[in-house]
């Protein structure tokens, strides 16, 4: 049963670690705010990106609730923002969720899967 745990928690890091891949793979070369805030095709994969991120997150802290990744319960908490508060996602707080959080969890997450 521990190696079926341990199995799932690593897919979900992997599923993490691709999310965050395709995060940086559609964002504007030149990272500016505004072009990005003006391309919807990017915000909603970002977005999408962002929800699959959450929910793998939770799929882990299921798993093991005290799971050591930083903002693990922030994660979440901005999964269940963007589908169930949809029309009040903020551009500027996807920016900076994107630009800010996202390289530590990253570097946490390629730490784990090592």
């Amino acid at each position: 049963m521990q190696d079926n745990k341990q199995y799932d928690i690593l897919a979900c890091l992997k599923d993490i670690e691709q999310s965050i891949l395709e995060i940086y793979s559609f964002l504007p070369e030149e990272r500016n705010f505004f072009v990005y805030q003006k391309d919807l095709k990017t915000k909603k994969a970002v977005e999408r990106n962002i929800e699959i991120i959450g929910e793998a997150m939770d799929r882990i802290l299921k798993i093991d609730p005290n799971f050591k990744i930083e903002n693990s319960r922030k994660i979440v908490d901005t999964r269940n923002r963007i589908i169930h508060g949809y029309d009040s996602v903020s551009d500027d707080v996807i920016w900076l969720i994107v630009n800010r959080y996202l390289p530590v969890l990253e570097k946490e997450v390629k730490e784990l899967l090592k």
